[in-house]
């Protein structure tokens, strides 16, 4: 297992283990824009290379007023983090829960933050039935038991979005209730914009409602840590009290208004890559006798085929040096489920081909 850290892109940790440069790993274990930064962005960075004898502008101003004029959201209800695992950890800080409940499976540094800030946890499931969805009523009946409860829009790692009356109804349970509904959007800017569901338009009718967005993913720079959070000013300001100074450096300030002013074409070109290419990897992982959930992102969800393990399939395809997520640690889920990217048509069949002749071998060997 890959995966010491509980995350994806671990090259360092693969390259220990299978002899390789962490360089030559071609790494289908983290969900970045295959595309890499839009060239707004590698300039910004090149020209503002000087800037890094400055500090970084504690407030965030002007990546803030950018956001708000894009989401039309005023700067107040906006919080920047350093990526979006900061942003939860403020929330965690901020409103100090003693309980936190979670829709299983999902991104796994919900409930590790959660325990590390003191929290007890609770937790519903999803059903194969449903995409790995949870029920509503379950949901709900969770959230009117905890203090936040964190859920996946669209979710990590099965890809789907639960719908909009879903959301308004969780919503108005929490409204109700006195507890905050934190909706991880980290992966929402994958999904073309007429089949976005969030609860953005409805920040100001439901004050419990956070919102959490990642920049790393789709402008393909994790490298440089950037997120931000949506809520309330007073949840804002809660937040922002336990922020660390310069949490966020002045290279990744620059990095997401270059993001924000880097036109449609870029996210025109995602957005047609991921759907052919996620098509693609789907049929092929198919025909390979792979189960695979019908994502809108760009990642799928995958049941590997026979007897096969995540780990054992990660372990012999990380020898011929392609990296995939083992699941098999996602309470809700199979030691049969694993994760991919999609990436570009050259490295989505890179991986279906050492794929194929993994299993090829198995059947040869009688496996």
């Amino acid at each position: 297992m890959i995966e010491i850290y509980g995350h994806g892109g671990d090259r360092e940790t693969a390259a220990g283990l299978y002899g390789l440069p962490a360089a030559d790993f071609l790494d289908f274990s983290a969900n970045i824009n295959p595309l890499g930064p839009p060239e707004e962005v590698k300039e910004a960075l090149m020209s503002g290379l000087q800037s890094v004898i400055r500090y970084p502008d504690p407030g965030h101003r002007s990546l803030k007023s950018l956001l708000s004029r894009r989401l039309r959201v005023s700067p107040e209800r906006i919080s920047i983090g350093n990526g979006a695992a900061e942003s939860m950890a403020l929330i965690l800080l901020g409103l100090r829960p003693q309980r936190v409940g979670l829709v299983e499976p999902c991104f796994s540094e919900y409930a590790e933050l959660s325990l590390k800030f003191g929290a007890s946890l609770s937790r519903v499931y999803g059903k194969a039935s449903l995409q790995w969805r949870a029920d509503v009523e379950d949901i709900e009946r969770l959230i009117s038991e905890v203090d936040i409860l964190f859920m996946g829009q669209p979710n990590n790692p099965n890809g789907v979005q639960y719908g909009r009356d879903e959301l308004l109804a969780v919503a108005a349970v929490a409204e109700r209730s006195g507890t905050y509904l934190v909706l991880d959007e980290a992966f929402m800017d994958f999904i073309p914009a007429a089949e976005r569901i969030t609860l953005l338009p409805d920040l100001e009718r439901y004050s419990r409602v956070i919102l959490i967005r990642s920049m790393t993913k789709f402008y393909a720079i994790p490298g440089l840590r950037l997120g931000y959070a949506l809520a309330a000013p007073d949840v804002i300001r809660r937040m922002t009290d336990q922020q660390v100074t310069w949490s966020v450096n002045g290279l990744a300030l620059l990095a997401g208004e270059a993001c924000l002013s880097s036109g449609q074409a870029y996210e025109d070109q995602t957005l047609k890559l991921i759907a052919q290419e996620r098509q693609r990897l789907l049929s092929g992982l198919s025909e390979l006798g792979c189960g695979v959930t019908a994502s809108q992102t760009n990642y799928l969800l995958v049941r590997a085929p026979g007897m096969w393990k995540a780990v054992e399939l990660q372990d012999a395809l990380g020898r011929r040096g392609v990296l995939i997520r083992s699941c098999a640690m996602y309470p809700g889920l199979t030691d049969s489920h694993f994760r991919i990217a999609v990436k570009d048509q050259e490295a989505n069949q890179v991986l279906l081909s050492v794929l194929e002749a993994v299993l090829e071998g198995e059947r040869r060997s009688g496996r």
